[in-house]
């Protein structure tokens, strides 16, 4: 990918070494460096040193805000989207469900957090489009290979940390210890008090939390009919309302009003006021319909599904999952077990196989079922959801979790239409 620079002596910028020439420099990264010789020899105008490519992008220009965790990325980053929009800032957001820009969608989904110069390239249409705040998603593997470096953050916020990509990092502990390294400099950070795994540089961090004392702690709050809550910042009392449901998603409107009152300077209170607002992100706790009650999901991990069913634990629950292929196996059995734990029914079925033998996977994650009375597999996803949809009673929900809003099924390398939402709506002859 190149990237046309005006009022350069070269013309474009690329961390592609085969696509340089006279008219391309050359941006080296920890990841490219070993193409430099490459680079040199396909005449590149010039090599370019990662952490001298932000002034010719603009990035002084724009405050960067960086979240990590395992679950709650996403509605957090969308969350702090939201109130900026709504506070009359200009805005852009990068992370898995693409690129957004002052309330437009610029571009589809993508990796959570893209290469380098990718993201480089993103942050500079949003300074040309006199954005003020950059919101991104990082992702751990993006930590690892240093797909954020040279960036400097004006905030990092911490999310929680739990079990996820054991395929990549190969044990816990490396996770942590790979989310923990964000939080280790001087930058202003916003940590989830309650998240007993983080460990991070006290200097220039702010706290948030439910449990423990905390400099956004939640002192009271409601779930019923949406969300509602009281927060305490030192001598301030302010209270929000909003549509999001869930006991889990009070943290990602906590970690957002904290990240929003610190970013703007603005009272507390006029933050408050934009947050019901926001209605949430596609996929995450999305009532497909209502009756018969029907949820899509995004968890894909132990704690994400457990707190995703515990959020609905006052109704019976017939639960839809699977597990993906090529992914953290460790995971798979754990995942079983807490729906076994929290759902009348299981329908265990594929999710995104990839080269995985599906029947296989779902064996891994029936280790963690003592008790299979209530379990019953089907590989065919479609077919698993029509059957949970068929024994469904009145006063029950069907949730159907891992997949959210993704459009698409991966089996071996291939994607193949598949969304979740849809084939409930075909079963239900609803029409959008």
């Amino acid at each position: 990918m190149k990237i046309e620079l005006p009022n350069q002596a070269f013309k474009y910028v690329t961390e592609n070494s085969i696509e340089c020439d006279s008219q391309t420099a050359f941006v080296q990264t920890t990841q490219n460096e070993k193409y430099l010789q490459n680079a040199k020899d396909n005449n590149a105008h010039s090599i370019i040193k990662i952490e001298d490519i932000a002034e010719l992008f603009g990035i002084d220009k724009i405050k960067i805000v960086g979240i990590t965790g395992t679950n709650g990325k996403t509605t957090t980053a969308s969350a702090i989207y939201s109130f900026l929009l709504d506070l009359g800032y200009k805005v852009a957001m990068q992370g898995t469900r693409g690129l957004f820009m002052n309330d437009e969608v610029v571009e589809g989904k993508t990796l959570t957090t893209p290469s380098v110069l990718n993201t480089y390239k993103h942050i500079y249409q949003a300074v040309q489009a006199g954005c003020e705040f950059f919101i991104m998603e990082v992702s751990s593997h993006a930590i690892v290979q240093k797909r954020i470096e040279g960036l400097n953050f004006e905030l990092k916020i911490l999310t929680n940390i739990t079990q996820d990509h054991l395929d990549y990092h190969k044990t816990l502990g490396e996770y942590i210890t790979v989310k923990n390294s964000f939080f280790q400099d001087e930058s202003k950070k916003l940590i989830n008090k309650d998240e007993p795994r983080a460990a991070f540089n006290i200097k220039n961090t702010f706290t948030y939390g439910i449990e423990k004392p905390a400099t956004y702690k939640l002192i009271a709050y409601s779930l019923n009919d949406g969300s509602s809550g009281i927060i305490q910042h030192f001598a301030e009392v302010v209270p929000f309302t909003a549509s999001l449901h869930g006991f889990f998603n009070l943290y990602n409107l906590l970690s957002a009003i904290g990240a929003v009152h610190i970013l703007t300077g603005k009272k507390l209170e006029e933050v408050a006021e934009v947050v019901d607002n926001f209605a949430g992100v596609s996929g995450r706790m999305e009532q497909v319909c209502s009756l018969p009650n029907v949820i899509v999901d995004f968890a894909h991990t132990p704690d994400g599904m457990q707190q995703v069913l515990n959020a609905l634990k006052e109704k019976e629950l017939l639960v839809v999952f699977g597990a993906g292929g090529n992914r953290d196996r460790q995971k798979r059995p754990i995942m079983g077990r807490v729906a076994a734990s929290l759902a009348k029914k299981i329908y265990i079925t594929s999710d995104n196989p990839r080269n995985e033998d599906p029947q296989a996977i779902v064996d891994e994650i029936l280790a963690g079922i003592e008790d299979r009375s209530s379990t019953i597999v089907e590989l065919n996803r479609k077919k698993a959801i029509g059957m949970a949809l068929d024994e469904q009673e009145e006063s029950q929900v069907v949730v159907i979790l891992g997949k959210g809003d993704e459009t698409f099924q991966i089996i071996y390398d291939k994607k193949f239409p598949f969304d979740d939402r849809e084939v409930v709506r075909e079963f239900l002859n609803i029409k959008v």
